[in-house]
Formats: structure tokens, sequence, C-alpha cells
């Protein structure tokens, strides 16, 4: 399952509208290549979710506190207005639906991504390779601080390639991470 929040499914139907306005007939154009890079902004970071950020509230709220996903995306589009900056929020329970998203992130000039990659920080060298390969700073998230956790979460390949990290406060980690990605 891939959840696109407000602003994301808001972004993806004024991109559809300006397809058909660029095609002949008007409608909607068939192709299914992407067109990455029609629209470059230096203002937009990428806000990514692995797998099981999507029962956040849900799941071990001990942990990871009560606020959802979309509590989390809400709080984010809020400081994005302050700070002059557009949030762009997805989660994906499937590795692949990152790596291609943090692609879709440099090919779009964006200016920088946060990325709680759940599990997949831990053991994912597809992320940290796809990371290696763009040119967007990645910040990585956390919502608890792994390092006080199980010993298995204390290797990030994330954080291998990323600029940057904010854990273990909880649905703040987000908001700090966007207000470092304004001074990149």
């Amino acid at each position: 399952m891939i959840v696109l929040f407000r602003s994301s499914i808001a972004r993806l139907l004024a991109a559809a509208c300006e397809l058909g306005r660029n095609t002949p007939s008007g409608k909607l154009s068939r192709d299914p290549a992407p067109r990455y890079g029609a629209r470059m902004s230096a203002n937009l970071v990428y806000v990514l979710n692995g797998p099981n950020l999507n029962l956040l509230g849900m799941r071990e709220p001990e942990i990871y506190g009560s606020d959802t996903l979309d509590d989390i995306a809400g709080m984010l589009e809020d400081r994005a207005q302050e700070l002059g900056l557009e949030v762009e929020v997805r989660q994906s329970n499937h590795e692949g639906h990152l790596v291609d998203w943090l692609h879709e992130a440099n090919a779009e000039g964006a200016k920088a991504v946060l990325l709680n990659a759940g599990a997949y920080t831990h053991t994912s060298i597809a992320l940290l390779d796809a990371i290696k390969s763009i040119k967007v700073p990645v910040i990585e998230v956390h919502l608890s601080d792994p390092m006080t956790r199980e010993p298995f979460r204390h290797v990030s390949y994330v954080g291998m390639g990323a600029v940057g990290e904010v854990k273990g406060l909880g649905a703040q980690s987000y908001v700090v991470a966007l207000e470092k990605a304004a001074k990149l």
C-alpha cells in the first residue's frame, strides 16, 4: 500500500491537470513513463516513510507515541508553510518505492529528503546506494532512539549516506529535521 497525504494528492491532481492541458487532445497522456524534472523546486522537501509507519498511533505507542502519520503530516505542512517550504509526505511498506521516490526527489530538484525508513534503516543496502547516487541531501529521521533499543537497530545503512540524523524526539523529530532541511 502507498499512502499519499493531502499535499501529495493536491500535487498529483495539479500535475494531472497540467498534463491534460499540454497534450494536443487536452486529454491525459497515456504515456506510462514518468516525466521527472518537469518541475524544479528548491523549496520542496520529500518526507518518505517506510514499513509499518502507516500504523503509527496504534503500533507500540509506548515507543512511537500516539500521533498518527497523518497527524505528523499536518504538523509538517504547518511548519513548512512557516518556513516557506513545501512538503511531499509519502509512506510505503515496500523498499523499491522508497528507492524510486529518492530518485524522483533528485530528478525533481527537491531541497532535501527526510527519510524514516523504519526497519529498512538497519537492513537496506539498496537505500544506502540510492542515497549515495543522488545529489539531494537526505536527513535520517527516527521517532525513537535506535541506539537505546535492540542491538540489531544500532546499525544504520541510511545513516551511512545521510547528511544528518534526528532521533528520539517522537513526532517532533520530523519537525526538527524539517528545520534542519530549511537551513541547507
